[in-house]
């Protein structure tokens, strides 16, 4: 999925599906930010990042949190991901 595909779900008056475009949009992001981590620590990564990988890493990690979170509160709410 990519944030594109999310725009309709974000504008929905349904709760649940603004829910899943949060959680999808995160995820998307995660994704492509952990990618970018262990391509770095793989030695493959084609540029340096700007900000210094360990910020990165931070990032992810407290990204790794939400998203668990949000699937916690999707299994009590019963939203399905």
């Amino acid at each position: 999925m990519e944030l594109k595909d999310t725009v309709d779900m974000m504008l929905s008056e349904d709760f649940k599906e603004r829910f899943k475009a949060e959680y999808y949009q995160t995820k998307t992001r995660y994704d492509k930010l952990h990618d970018i981590l262990t391509s770095y620590d793989a030695g493959v990564l084609s540029f340096e990042p700007d900000s210094g990988v360990d910020i990165l890493r931070e990032q992810a990690k407290h990204m790794g949190q939400y998203l668990y979170d949000l699937e916690v509160r999707a299994k009590k709410e019963k939203i399905e991901l």
